[in-house]
């Protein structure tokens, strides 16, 4: 097992049967790229090499790529930074994307992977509370704007944790394995998302605020304006933030751009 590199936010995994848990969950097969974002070793490497017909692998840490370069010479082994690879250019119009993710950057790792056009399927290995918070439904105490700004685009499924004593070395927390399936019809359009990032990330800034105050401080709109943007909506001012479910945070933001809010 190779030393791994604190500042990359290195935690290795090499458990075949969980490894082999999370090829089954991405499903690849004789037909399918696969994008695998830092394979490290190569422990899943090695499975997705058997059953994905095109695999490449994005890797940063330099002093991995040579190894991996000759156990796997059918593989395209890519040493770049994920975050600024373009991952159309590197997989196709169409693939899947896995990979056991630094804990540090899962949250803009994430926000690329479902950037339009997203892959067919995301299965990423993050910690256990992100997992949590992706697939959490309103009302609950994980719900927020990563909840909501994720199921608007992609259906969210946290399917089984990981603890950390299966990882060299050996994290502070538990992971857990999560799958993105994008939706046919995401509840916002690719043009309406930097809008609706804004808004949903703006209101859970005011979470412990009334719909309608949270509102005013975002637009910067008067309480008769909003008012009237929230009855388009059919929404109450006096619920607060956390119990809205996606479609109706869409909902919102559609009554508030025919109301003239714009971003800026």
């Amino acid at each position: 097992m190779p030393r791994a590199i604190r500042r990359l936010g290195q935690h290795f995994l090499s458990d075949p049967r969980l490894l082999a848990r999370i090829a089954d969950a991405l499903d690849p097969g004789p037909e399918d790229t696969v994008l695998e974002i830092g394979p490290g070793p190569g422990g899943l490497t090695a499975v997705l090499a058997e059953r994905a017909g095109r695999l490449v692998a994005v890797e940063k840490d330099r002093g991995l790529v040579p190894a991996l370069r000759a156990r796997f010479p059918r593989a395209e082994i890519v040493e770049a930074d994920a975050l600024e690879a373009d991952w159309h250019e590197l997989a196709g119009p169409r693939f899947l994307v896995a990979g056991n993710i630094p804990y540090n950057i899962t949250s803009p790792l994430i926000d690329k992977a479902l950037e339009p056009p997203p892959p067919a399927r995301i299965v990423f290995l993050v910690q256990k509370e992100v997992a949590e918070r992706v697939t959490a439904g309103a009302g609950t105490s994980a719900y927020g704007a990563l909840s909501v700004g994720v199921q608007a685009v992609a259906k969210a499924e946290r399917l089984f944790t990981v603890s950390a004593g299966a990882f060299f070395p050996r994290p502070k927390v538990d992971s857990a394995v999560l799958r993105l399936t994008p939706l046919g019809e995401p509840l916002v359009t690719p043009r309406e998302q930097p809008a609706f990032r804004r808004l949903v990330v703006g209101i859970f800034g005011f979470r412990r605020k009334q719909l309608l105050r949270g509102l005013r401080e975002l637009t910067g709109w008067e309480a008769e304006r909003v008012g009237e943007a929230l009855s388009r909506a059919e929404l109450e001012g006096d619920v607060r933030p956390e119990v809205l479910s996606p479609e109706r945070f869409a909902i919102l933001l559609r009554a508030l751009v025919d109301g003239g809010w714009t971003v800026r």
